[in-house]
């Protein structure tokens, strides 16, 4: 699999994740890492995250509100937190593979061009 850019990303729509996605090796998923800026590797090299720290708490909730709309088009659904009343963490796997799929990185590069109201 090509290493591709964060607009050839958004360009696609996640695929059934069922039968269907294919796991990428732990290699693959870094190379696609590259392409996705302020995400970073699980431990377990089964899942990308990013973090915000937001305006306030209002803030962190309407981001997750448009984290949580886009999720449901695409078909593919991300563990979202909002602790310390403006943290936000998004945290992307695609469990019926046990680990990464194109799927994480394309939904990944789409959270990216929502509105944020990050605390400077």
């Amino acid at each position: 699999m090509a290493v591709q850019t964060g607009e050839q990303l958004r360009s696609k729509r996640c695929g059934a994740c069922e039968g269907e996605a294919a796991r990428l090796s732990e290699t693959q998923a870094r190379e696609m890492l590259q392409s996705l800026e302020g995400w970073e590797m699980g431990d377990d090299g089964r899942h990308i995250r990013k973090r915000w720290k937001m305006e306030d708490f209002a803030a962190g909730l309407d981001f997750l509100r448009h984290v949580g709309d886009l999720a449901e088009q695409e078909g593919h659904h991300p563990d979202v937190h909002l602790t310390g009343y403006r943290h936000v963490t998004v945290e992307l796997s695609t469990h019926a593979v046990g680990g990464l799929s194109e799927n994480d990185f394309i939904l990944a590069a789409k959270i990216d061009e929502l509105p944020v109201a990050e605390k400077a």
